[in-house]
């Protein structure tokens, strides 16, 4: 098991669940967090702590496509280690539905 993220990431990009995370498991996309899903050792700490509910167990249904983003971005992206702010508009966009197909970025973000 590992855990995903998931859209509900994109355009908030809370980094609050770096913090915490004991492996720096966690890669920094334009606009979202990606999990490396071979190197998180499924510790779960990051799970509460992310504010927008956007990190989930990927032995929960329906998340077979986010454990794929979660793979090939974070082999793509800047590995992040430190909290920052989240994205300027992150509130409004916490909660809005299906996000991926407008929205995703796959530029990278800035990492450590």
């Amino acid at each position: 098991m590992t855990y995903v993220v998931t859209d509900n990431c994109i355009k908030c990009k809370y980094t609050d669940c770096v913090e915490v995370c004991p492996v720096d498991c966690f890669y920094e996309g334009e606009n979202m967090l990606v999990i490396h899903p071979d190197e998180c050792i499924d510790c779960g700490v990051c799970e509460p702590e992310c504010p927008a509910d956007a990190i989930k167990p990927d032995t929960e249904q329906g998340l077979e496509s986010w454990l794929t983003v979660n793979a090939e971005y974070a082999a793509k992206w800047p590995n992040i280690t430190s909290k920052r702010d989240a994205l300027p508009d992150a509130k409004e966009w916490d909660g809005k539905p299906n996000k991926f197909a407008e929205f995703f970025s796959p530029e990278p973000g800035e990492g450590d």
